[in-house]
């Protein structure tokens, strides 16, 4: 089940926020069960039989937990187990097929059968979240939860269940038991449900049919089918827009969510595309992973706080090539991983983000190469990759610009602005401006306008989701 599906806005999610504050409110134990029952039936509703997995992460990170707080002798012998079982379940569903077939194409004087085996959704999100939960217990940072319940809703529930943000146990171990509900937090919730809704409907599938159109016609080859170098860039940025109203709309409502239900988790995106250098880029973008690998990974190596240098780049390239291995079972993604690993070193390397020269520079700079990034990252083969990349440069014979590129610019110019925009601080500026020159006004906006606009939003959406039924969502595959 996803957030912007008929089944979840009609069905599921009344029924649970009914429920919540009707005949579970006299209790916060009461609301735990019904948050807990009802993530398991969000989760088992498009596939029942990974249910057991999700279960499986649950109770074993919750028993070695209890065995690393009681027994700190046997504590990093449970840890490497907890972190081993976790890594092991996510291995066989994610990796071992890609696996197989590198062994077999490496020796291929012989072949190995692979298995059917069906990814369960949003298991890289769980399992990292429970492998926090585990380490921050050894290491004291965190006390073991002797009731089962919390760690299972912890890891399950389900507005941060399949796609993040990836939640320290920490963030919300006094709200499971002592989490205060307001009318504010709720507006609040809702609105934000509102917008990373809009995201994801209007915008990101908008951009999705652009991308999907040119991507597939790369796919094809140029002797095949010929790319135009301009509608190969407005497919990049197409799909560098859609990338960012995908996920950044689902993190949006997966928060609002949690604040509907008296939750607060932190922000996972942060204007991302204003960003200066590709190192300042991942700082704003999905935070809560690289904050995880900084955490848990980087940090433990040494980080950059290290005497031999070649260490600090020893470092950052397991950091980037776990976050690329993290992403799908691919070499695009682990060429997509070692790409920023070069981008973030030569920055260190030349110290840009300390240069002064001109901020547009370093804007424009950080934009293409995000945008390059993101070329291979959506790529599926390092053949279509370089297709794309010849078509982008006229290395194809492909000629400068067709007509379907005009096409493209000229039905989806609106959808092209509101993107642009989106991807500003222009509503924040604007809330700021207001509240300064015209605080009267402004408390006449956030008082009736803004929820009005809302509403009207929520109703646009919906009808976009009746007519519409192309709806896909691209972390689901991670």
């Amino acid at each position: 089940m996803v957030f912007s599906s008929v089944e979840f806005l009609f069905y599921f999610f009344p029924v649970v926020l009914i429920l919540y504050y009707t005949a579970c409110a006299p209790s916060i134990h009461m609301r735990n069960i019904l948050l807990f029952i009802a993530s398991l039936f969000f989760y088992a509703w498009g596939e029942p039989q990974n249910v057991i997995w999700l279960l499986a992460v649950c109770v074993i990170n919750w028993l070695l937990a209890i065995g690393i707080s009681s027994r700190p002798m046997t504590g990093k012998g449970l840890l490497f187990l907890a972190c081993t079982m976790d890594l092991g379940i996510l291995f066989v569903f994610k990796y071992s097929n890609f696996i197989v077939s590198g062994i077999g194409g490496l020796f291929g004087f012989f072949t190995i059968a692979q298995t059917e085996i069906a990814l369960p959704i949003g298991i890289s999100f769980y399992t990292f979240q429970a492998m926090s939960y585990v380490i921050d217990v050894y290491r004291g940072k965190a006390a073991a939860q002797r009731n089962p319940l919390y760690v299972a809703l912890y890891i399950c529930m389900f507005p941060q269940l399949v796609a993040g943000p990836i939640v320290r146990y920490s963030t919300v171990e006094k709200q499971m038991t002592q989490r205060r509900h307001t009318w504010r937090m709720f507006s609040e919730g809702l609105n934000r449900f509102i917008l990373g809704l809009a995201k994801k409907l209007l915008l990101a599938n908008t951009f999705a049919v652009v991308a999907d159109n040119v991507y597939g016609l790369t796919e094809a080859g140029h002797e095949a089918l010929t790319v135009s170098a301009a509608l190969a860039w407005i497919g990049s940025f197409a799909y560098t827009l859609q990338i960012f109203f995908d996920f950044s709309g689902y993190s949006d409502m997966a928060i609002g969510l949690g604040k509907i239900f008296g939750f607060t988790y932190e922000e996972n995106f942060i204007y991302p595309y204003i960003s200066c250098s590709v190192s300042e880029f991942w700082r704003r973008w999905h935070i809560s992973l690289s904050a995880w690998f900084r955490e848990y990974v980087y940090f433990p190596l040494g980080g950059s706080k290290v005497d031999n240098r070649d260490k600090m780049v020893r470092n950052l390239l397991i950091v980037w090539l776990l976050t690329g291995i993290w992403h799908g079972a691919s070499w695009t993604f682990v060429m997509w991983g070692l790409f920023h690993f070069v981008c973030i070193l030569l920055e260190r390397i030349f110290l840009l983000e300390k240069w002064k020269g001109p901020s547009c520079i370093k804007h424009i700079y950080t934009l293409l190469v995000v945008n390059f990034g993101w070329v291979l990252f959506r790529c599926e083969s390092y053949y279509q990759f370089l297709e794309y990349l010849g078509n982008m440069f006229l290395l194809n014979r492909n000629g400068l610009f067709c007509e379907t590129a005009w096409m493209f610019l000229r039905e989806y110019a609106l959808i092209w602005i509101a993107g642009i925009l989106g991807c500003l601080p222009v509503a924040q500026w604007i809330k700021n401006r207001l509240k300064m020159a015209h605080p009267c006004l402004a408390a006449v906006v956030a008082g009736g306008l803004y929820p009005a606009a809302m509403c009207g939003l929520l109703f646009v959406c919906v009808c976009y989701l009746a007519r519409s039924g192309y709806n896909p969502f691209i972390y689901f595959h991670f």
